[in-house]
């Protein structure tokens, strides 16, 4: 059953209560350093969750494992449907591309203007695709995070919340199912945070994408999530809505809120 949420900004919260992720019982550690331990949660289809945490709790090495970046030690990672712990590299290949990663940093191609790395990331996974096809996807991405004007500037000529924009561009052009969003507000004033935060739930409305979002900002959090989950030393610690959260008899956890 779909259930509508509240509006945000007029943006209607879907939960479909189906999962699109389930992580169940993850370890990984790098020598003796145990950095998941016996990690569990899921993410339903067309949900935002907001993985909150200290630095070293495991946040950035946990959705590192949900695409194989990173292998676990021990545990499962249904994505789609399927353990991808168990895939080869090709089979694991054809999961990634229905799975958009935002880095901090855009991770723009610095030598190549916004349609080459636009198109560059598109003719990589879609090489059939004739060149006008190529530059009327290049311009329709462009057009939904708000940046046509960009489609000839050098990253160098970008400010950083619009190096962000691109780069979400880069991600959106592969129309990925599910989006991974690694602290997507960090180095951005208060207003360009706010204007990333409503440009994710945007995206989130019009293409039904389900995201994890880590990050250390709360009013992304509180703006984006429709739930949160909090990582301490390895494991989930607290999970629940913003507003539970916050009002949390865990002191540790209030913490996050001030």
């Amino acid at each position: 059953m779909i259930q509508e949420k509240t509006p945000i900004n007029g943006i209607s919260r879907v939960d479909t209560n189906a999962p699109v992720i389930e992580v169940k019982e993850i370890y990984k550690s790098f020598g003796k350093n145990e950095v998941l331990k016996g990690v569990t949660f899921s993410v339903n289809k067309g949900e935002n969750l907001v993985v909150l945490g200290k630095s070293g709790s495991g946040k950035s090495i946990a959705i590192k494992c949900l695409v194989g970046l990173v292998e676990v030690d021990k545990g499962e990672i249904n994505v789609f449907g399927t353990d991808i712990t168990k895939l080869d590299n090709n089979e694991l290949n054809k999961i990634r591309v229905r799975i958009g990663f935002l880095f901090q940093n855009a991770a723009l191609y610095d030598s190549m203007s916004v349609r080459e790395n636009l198109g560059f990331t598109l003719k990589r996974h879609a090489k059939d695709l004739s060149a006008e096809e190529v530059e009327n996807q290049i311009k329709d991405v462009l057009e939904s995070v708000g940046l046509s004007e960009a489609i000839d500037k050098m990253p160098s000529e970008l400010s950083g919340g619009m190096r962000k924009r691109i780069g979400l561009a880069r991600t959106l052009i592969l129309k990925p199912e599910i989006i991974l969003y690694d602290e997507p507000t960090t180095g951005l004033d208060t207003i360009t945070s706010r204007e990333i935060s409503e440009l994710i739930l945007e995206i989130q409305k019009k293409n039904k994408t389900s995201s994890i979002i880590i990050t250390h900002d709360m009013p992304c959090a509180k703006h984006t999530g429709d739930r949160i989950i909090i990582l301490k030393e390895g494991i989930i610690h607290a999970e629940g809505t913003y507003e539970e959260l916050e009002k949390s008899d865990d002191e540790w956890v209030r913490s996050f809120f001030i």
